[in-house]
């Protein structure tokens, strides 16, 4: 997948660019195309370790969760890219108001165009 010219962190963007992007527009078919079929995720909840979830299929069926709940808005606000390996500084909201969203960070790392581990982590606690 991983076309010549482009450096790692040019691949790890454009991926990571579409990883935000199926959030934000609430479409699982894009997480289709980049997802490792070895990819491990490791949730922020239950604190303080999470779960973790072993394949694509799996990773996918998770994720396909959060995308479908449309009255959620998921935001970046930062990404840094090293090589491999991306830094996605969010915001998850599902609500209107102060006490309705949560900061976190992810940790993805990207081989060869595919995200193969994604660790995540949040900064408070997830309401109703």
């Amino acid at each position: 997948m991983k076309p010549q010219n482009e450096t790692p962190d040019q691949v790890t963007a454009e991926v990571i660019g579409l990883f935000n992007e199926s959030f934000r527009v609430h479409d699982i078919s894009i997480l289709n195309k980049i997802v490792a079929e070895n990819c491990v995720m490791e949730s922020a909840m239950p604190a303080p370790i999470g779960v973790t979830t072993i394949g694509r299929k799996d990773c996918l069926a998770f994720w396909k969760k959060m995308i479908d709940a449309t009255e959620t808005q998921f935001s970046p606000e930062e990404i840094t890219v090293l090589g491999e390996k991306a830094i996605i500084i969010w915001r998850y909201r599902w609500g209107d108001g102060n006490d309705k969203f949560v900061k976190g960070c992810t940790i993805v790392t990207v081989k060869n165009g595919l995200i193969t581990e994604v660790v995540a982590y949040i900064k408070g606690t997830l309401g109703s």
